[in-house]
């Protein structure tokens, strides 16, 4: 990121509002240390390490980092142009090892469904996980399920219960069987979690979803971000507050000054098994007030600080332990301060991130970031205590309903610091994700493989992927596409994905040198992104081709569509008759098929102006029965009909009220299909094209230098893997990628 130019637009902005508000956005640094470390040039340390045998060894054998979303083209480009260090993790891998120039990935190219291709080695047809979002299809037709929290390899369907024998497996099953040792941070599949449908338990958390050392991803903890605008009329001197604040070690060079009522109220449970709310409705109770401190030794008003604290807990000394945090200290300019329900049973915390502070108090605005924690699953407790009590609570996540407004108290917030914002939670939490593998690498040094998951640059490129003329830089003016473009926020959002891939490429670097040059370090993503300009309404679609949707379910994500029927004998509750269901499956696919984009401002990179690249429908004869018929393209929990858009399209971002395109009729919600939406990339679109290439890099001992890969497939990355380490495959359906192994 362009940090002079981004402040002197700030400077501007403030200066035209009038008001002495300083917003300073976080911003990524270089590190100083410009020497090349190498991997790989220390030559095979691996030939004296017998299979099964940890004893001695102080570097994993294999690394595998997933960087979500990240594209090849972008990580050239960028460590071309300097954007990415030459002495940056991905820098120093691509020198030293072998590069994809594509990589093939799941379909549809979606993070759930990528990610245990990745760590299967399967199809989504035989691993069972169709989408990020889905319906299992003995469950009720108004059900959903995620791709994040659904049986791996499929299950039984009668009775309804884990599968004998499922057809796919992840790779740290099939290594531990092996009496090898293998370690997950927050990968997708690896939690811990016993998986439900209908409330029989259809998975099991032993073998599939536990690992040697497992951190599950975070969730969401029951309290949503929240924006706050607050003025000098909303504080006043308080004494008590005054002598907790020095008996802290906290002083302020103006007097200090505190809001006069708490800003917000909310309670948790203490019991570990439920989380928090906004309600008063919990045991542990919380009421939150403000302090501002001038920490500026200048000789003026100059109120720069604002302490959060709990009223009930007062202000305290500390020294705090994790997870606690005691109260929230935040600096204007400086990146959001950490803190945690004290007494919540599920281990609950949240941040606070201050906009705009004005010197005398006149605008105060803030954030308080969504509280989140790390699932508590038994079969993994220890491992999760490890994380809260050494690394700390989960941190919020970049969260997409501050920049889109849907999270409440954010409408008066300036775009620049609800983007300010997005960045600072960027920089927070990749740190964190990066600190969680760093931990368990340094607490399992002896691990033949570590898979560590990181939630950039996906969240960046869904936000501020702006580079195709027809997006609108302001979602509610049709006419901002093209020469309306604004190029101030054209230029902006390009800094921010920037930003997004120096944050995700320090994370690298991190856990590269966590682990150290013995071990083989493989970075993937597991899909690439498109920028997208038109949302795109299947219900509507549907309806205006005279079909009757009220036996009918859609699941959507990103670009990608299931969509079932209401069967009788399969759908729990299901009412749709054989010789209907056939009918409602020709009608569905037909008009999914003979969608169109008519309006030339849009339709100009489509075929035929059609919308949809991809439908695939259930076979509606096999041995096992209408409506149970899988294909090389229909898989067990696929929808009847299953189809991916184009990319410029997108299931999601429909704004309310919606917002018709240029050129369009007039926005009806019953009606409209296509038009206007309120963020800027996707993904989820068919994987064969190059736009949807997911990263692949690789260096170590036993990676050859120098090595480009035309193309392969991220089902090709678990069989490598497994060659790496000494254990032959079973059930996959990718390749040992022999052309990159010394």
């Amino acid at each position: 990121m362009n940090l002079t130019g981004l402040l002197s637009l700030i400077s501007a902005m403030s200066l035209a509002a009038s008001l002495a508000v300083v917003v300073t956005p976080a911003h990524a640094e270089h590190d100083s240390d410009d020497r090349d470390h190498g991997y790989g040039d220390s030559g095979d340390h691996d030939h004296d390490r017998g299979h099964g045998d940890h004893h001695g060894r102080k570097s994993p054998r294999v690394v595998l980092i997933s960087l979500d979303g990240a594209k090849p083209d972008f990580i050239q480009k960028f460590i071309d142009e300097g954007v990415l260090p030459r002495n940056g993790g991905l820098a120093r891998l691509s020198r030293n090892g072998a590069v994809a120039v594509q990589n093939v990935t799941a379909s549809p190219s979606l993070t759930a469904v990528s990610h245990i291709e990745i760590a299967t080695g399967s199809t989504a047809v035989h691993n069972d996980i169709p989408s990020n979002t889905f319906q299992a299809i003995v469950a009720p037709i108004s059900s959903s399920l995620s791709g994040f929290a659904a049986p791996i390899g499929g299950y039984r369907e009668s009775p309804l219960g884990p599968s004998p024998r499922p057809t796919a497996v992840p790779l740290w099953v099939q290594l531990r069987q092996q009496g090898k040792k293998v370690v997950t941070a927050t990968w997708p599949g690896g939690d811990g979690a016993d998986i439900s449908i209908n409330n029989a338990v259809v998975q099991p958390a032993q073998p599939t979803r536990v690992t040697d050392y497992t951190v599950p991803f975070g969730a969401f903890g029951g309290i949503g971000a929240q924006g706050f605008s607050l003025s000098r009329g909303d504080f006043v001197s308080d004494p008590a507050i005054v002598a907790a604040l020095q008996a802290a070690g906290r002083f302020s060079f103006s007097p200090v000054l505190v809001t006069s009522a708490p800003i917000e109220t909310f309670s948790c449970s203490s019991a570990s098994t439920a989380t928090c709310t906004n309600a008063a409705t919990l045991d542990v109770k919380y009421a939150i007030r403000v302090a501002a401190l001038d920490t500026t030794n200048d000789r003026k008003v100059n109120y720069d600080t604002l302490v959060f604290f709990d009223t009930t807990r007062g202000i305290t000394a500390g020294p705090f332990h994790a997870p606690s945090t005691g109260p929230a200290y935040v600096k204007l300019g400086g990146e959001n301060a950490p803190f945690f329900f004290e007494g919540s049973g599920a281990k609950v915390g949240a941040a606070y991130f201050v906009s705009a502070l004005a010197p005398d108090l006149s605008v105060v605005r803030f954030a308080r970031y969504g509280a989140n924690f790390i699932p508590r699953n038994a079969a993994v407790l220890a491992d999760v205590d490890d994380i809260n009590n050494n690394v700390g609570f989960w941190r919020p996540q970049a969260d997409f309903r501050i920049p889109e407004r849907l999270s409440p108290g954010f409408t008066n917030f300036p775009d620049i610091e609800i983007e300010t914002m997005y960045e600072d939670m960027v920089k927070t939490f990749v740190r964190y994700q990066a600190d969680i593998g760093e931990r368990a690498i340094r607490n399992h040094p002896d691990a033949d493989l570590v898979m560590v998951y990181i939630e950039q640059p996906d969240g960046s490129e869904h936000q501020f992927l702006l580079t195709d003329r027809r997006q609108g830089t302001n979602p509610t003016d049709p006419n901002s596409i093209g020469a309306g473009q604004d190029p101030a926020k054209v230029e902006r959002y390009a800094s921010y994905i920037r930003f997004a891939y120096q944050t995700a490429d320090k994370a690298v670097k991190q856990i590269a040198d966590a682990a150290g040059r013995d071990s083989n370090v493989i970075v993937v993503s597991d899909h690439g992104f498109a920028p997208f300009h038109t949302s795109v309404n299947l219900t509507n679609i549907l309806r205006n081709a005279g079909i009757d949707t009220t036996n009918v379910a859609i699941r959507t994500s990103g670009p990608a569509a299931n969509i079932y029927v209401n069967l009788q004998n399969r759908e729990l509750g299901g009412t749709v008759d054989l010789a209907t269901y056939k009918k409602l499956v020709t009608q569905i696919t037909d008009a999914v098929k003979n969608a169109v984009d008519s309006n030339p401002r849009f339709n100009f990179s489509l075929r035929d102006g059609r919308i949809f690249t991809v439908v695939e429908t259930r076979p509606l004869q096999c041995e096992e029965g209408t409506g149970e018929c899988t294909s090389k393209t229909i898989g067990q929990d696929f929808g009847d009909v299953f189809a991916l858009m184009a990319p410029g399209y997108n299931f999601d971002g429909i704004q309310n009220p919606g917002v018709a395109r240029l050129g369009d009729s007039p926005f009806n919600a019953a009606t409209t299909m296509l038009s206007m939406p309120n963020f800027y990339g996707a993904h989820g679109h068919d994987p064969e094209l190059p736009v949807m290439s997911a990263t692949f890099i690789a260096a170590g001992p036993k990676i050859r230098k120098d090595t480009t890969i035309r193309r392969m497939r991220n089902v090709d990355v678990a069989p490598t893997i497994m060659r790496i380490i000494g254990v032959p495959p079973h059930r996959i359906d990718g390749e040992v990628l022999h052309e990159i192994l010394r």
